[in-house]
């Protein structure tokens, strides 16, 4: 198992950065979530010093929930601060939050094409969204509680398979009343063989085998 920690503030960067000094199956990714980039916009300068020591880079995006409405445009500051950071420093693996904003997120990930691989993170958006994302070069990332909804199970169907990877989304997503660990992605591997019509060892393959194209291609 190989496992990708993101953070939702620079500030937590370095703390988090200590599990990877662990493990070498660990990596950690250099965050600033936009459900509190309005409280947080002042660690992009942080941001800015972290980031050469980052190769991957998440939980970054826009979210366009009504009780964040009012803070839209600080979100769309710092997220366009982060993509011309990662664009200058030669681009990112980027894990990219955009609930109820999918077309904003695609429109700013389309004008800053050097930014990196971008990997939409849960991704609900509508399916002229997903096209529009597959044709970007998107990748995926597909959590269980995507695949319990007939939606979620449809929209993971018209995804690439050779573009989706998985996630936990611990804590924040719960398994038996627990804070779900990264070892239960098992569970999506074996929701996500039937979709793709595939045994649950096929999918792994499959799932493996993309972590290794996705991880190579951005060896510098």
């Amino acid at each position: 198992m190989y496992v990708l920690s993101v953070t939702t503030t620079p500030s937590a960067w370095a703390g988090t950065n200590t599990l990877a000094h662990r493990d070498d199956r660990i990596r950690t990714a250099l965050g600033l979530h936009p459900q509190i980039a309005h409280e947080r916009k002042g660690e992009m300068d942080l941001f800015d010093q972290i980031l050469p020591q980052a190769r991957y880079v998440g939980e970054i995006g826009l979210d366009g929930t009504p009780e964040l409405r009012r803070f839209w445009q600080d979100q769309v500051d710092v997220f366009e601060r982060i993509l011309s950071a990662c664009e200058k420093a030669g681009g990112r693996i980027m894990s990219v939050h955009s609930r109820r904003a999918s077309k904003p997120v695609l429109d700013a990930l389309a004008a800053h094409r050097s930014a990196g691989t971008p990997v939409l993170h849960w991704f609900s958006g509508p399916q002229s969204d997903l096209a529009r994302a597959v044709e970007l070069g998107c990748w995926f990332s597909v959590g269980t509680p995507m695949l319990t909804s007939a939606k979620g199970r449809d929209l993971v169907a018209r995804m690439p398979k050779d573009r989706i990877l998985t996630e936990s989304d611990g804590p924040f997503v719960q398994v038996q009343g627990k804070a779900a660990f990264p070892w239960d992605v098992s569970q999506t591997v074996a929701a996500l063989a039937p979709v793709w019509g595939v045994s649950t060892e096929e999918a792994h393959e499959l799932l493996a085998g993309n972590l290794r194209r996705l991880v190579d291609a951005r060896v510098h």
